[in-house]
């Protein structure tokens, strides 16, 4: 083992105990409450540590939400096939985005952020860019298949939005704000399927 790649891995675990160490005390304490003295003692590093790796509250909170997201998808997000049905491409999407969304761990921590957005609109407003940031696989999609001229949109972002509108008053929202038990995968299907319908309806 070359000696030069020890400080890297335990550079790495450090990182990996922050974040896990993060994500407790948010779930504990909320965004407010959490600091970093809370977190770096929680994950047994120094303060230092702590801002070495992240420069800040909402830094950390952002890289823990993208690591959730991350986790939940396998692979990269399909692209638009030409010569495939829309309608079987579309719930392609929509059940990766669900699946997305069933995940306990990331349902807990938006919740965590819609109280704090609440209470800070800016910081609200920049989550939400994060976010969105990891939501462009369907306005990728809808793009490509209005420049094939398969889908009729002027506003491919507009559209895709919609959509995930259409998914999320199922499939978040209720599981966020009223504490509805995540979808079966015999809902998200049901939520996919009817989701897909309405949108072509519309576009196609």
């Amino acid at each position: 083992m070359e000696t030069s790649t020890i400080p890297q891995r335990l550079t790495d675990r450090k990182r990996v105990a922050i974040v896990d160490a993060a994500i407790e005390e948010f779930l504990a304490a909320g965004f407010d409450a959490t600091s970093m003295d809370r977190i770096a003692a929680r994950a047994n590093v120094s303060k230092r540590t702590v801002y070495n790796h992240f420069p800040g509250k909402e830094a950390l909170f952002a890289a823990i939400l993208t690591q959730l997201w991350d986790a939940c998808q396998t692979g990269n997000a399909p692209l638009y096939r030409a010569d495939e049905p829309l309608r079987a491409q579309l719930l392609e999407l929509l059940m990766r985005k669900l699946r997305f969304l069933n995940d306990e761990a990331f349902l807990a921590l938006a919740r965590v952020a819609i109280s704090t957005g609440i209470r800070s609109p800016e910081r609200a407003r920049e989550m939400a860019a994060r976010l969105g940031e990891r939501e462009e696989d369907l306005t990728v999609w809808i793009r490509a298949a209005a420049a094939d001229k398969r889908l009729t949109t002027s506003d491919p972002v507009f559209a895709a939005l919609q959509l995930q509108g259409i998914v999320k008053a199922f499939a978040f929202w209720p599981q966020v704000t009223m504490g509805q038990p995540p979808l079966s995968k015999s809902e998200q299907k049901k939520v996919a399927e009817a989701a897909a319908d309405m949108f072509l309806a519309r576009y196609a």
